[in-house]
């Protein structure tokens, strides 16, 4: 039987990717930190976006990058596990997205600029899932 080898450029891609999640780690970290004091500096329609998120919205948040970055140490070292994670990460990005986009109606309180992060968070989620698929596929990943 013959091993696959990975392509030269998955491991810089998945470090890469690694980061952006790491980012969005952070973005969860500061909004769960957020104390009403910080709430109350920021503009008001940024202010009701971010009061009285329920409980699932914010879970869905925790699933969504944690499991986008365990995706992507999977991914670096080579791990066929990664797609799981990167279809568990997904499914955290739709379902907060639902908060955000059907629940708060975020682009009527903040405007359709709201719609240019979440829709390249979900673009590059895809596109990770897709690679971890393929690389499944194709015997890069073990």
């Amino acid at each position: 039987m013959t091993t696959a080898i990975a392509p030269n450029w998955l491991k810089p891609l998945a470090w890469a990717a690694l980061i952006w999640n790491l980012l969005g780690v952070t973005a969860f970290i500061i909004q769960l930190m957020m104390t009403p004091e910080t709430l109350s500096k920021l503009p008001l329609d940024q202010q009701a976006s971010y009061s009285n998120i329920p409980y699932w919205a914010t879970l869905a948040f925790a699933i969504a990058v944690f499991s986008g970055t365990l995706a992507c140490l999977l991914l670096i070292y080579k791990n066929k596990l990664a797609s799981v994670l990167c279809t568990l990460s997904l499914c955290g990005i739709l379902v907060q997205q639902y908060y955000n986009f059907i629940v708060i109606d975020s682009i009527n309180l903040l405007g359709i600029s709201a719609i240019t992060m979440p829709l390249l968070v979900i673009i590059i989620a895809i596109c990770l899932l897709a690679l971890s698929i393929k690389g499944n596929r194709l015997g890069w990943l073990k």
